[in-house]
């Protein structure tokens, strides 16, 4: 069984409706939060894989050199290269984790430099305020 099954039932970020800015700010924190979870736990997988497939290069050798039937030997280098390609794979989606989780972070702060302020002015006003895209009809 693999020790990488999520923590819980749900989803890293709710996929709500709510778009208000202290909301958007959340899911984003959310987010990149979960895929730098996601980019470690991967980087370790990916070092598990690339361990396992030296083993099982270094078995296939022994086998080899205790004159066992061939087929075993192939059999353990099959496995030894299956894992190096899942590996490789495996550090494409550890690099994209990494992107995405940068980008999230980059993402909240370009949206806190450009909404913050407009959301402190309308938090503090006791009068309700018309919605978004009340003027553009």
């Amino acid at each position: 069984m693999s020790d990488f099954a999520p923590a819980t039932g749900r989803a890293a970020a709710q996929t709500d409706g709510d778009n208000r800015y202290k909301a958007l700010q959340q899911k984003l924190k959310t987010l990149g939060t979960a895929m730098d979870l996601a980019s470690t736990e991967l980087e370790t997988l990916l070092r598990g894989m690339r361990t396992n497939a030296q083993r099982s290069e270094g078995l296939a050798v022994d086998i080899a050199n205790a004159e066992l039937d061939k087929k075993f030997v192939e059999m353990t280098n099959q496995v030894s290269v299956a894992l190096g390609g899942a590996a490789i794979e495996v550090k494409k989606l550890h690099e994209t984790a990494q992107e995405v989780s940068g980008l999230a972070h980059d993402t909240r702060a370009t949206h806190a430099r450009l909404y913050e302020g407009l959301d402190d002015v309308r938090s503090s006003r006791t009068e309700r305020t018309p919605k978004p895209g009340f003027f553009a009809h």
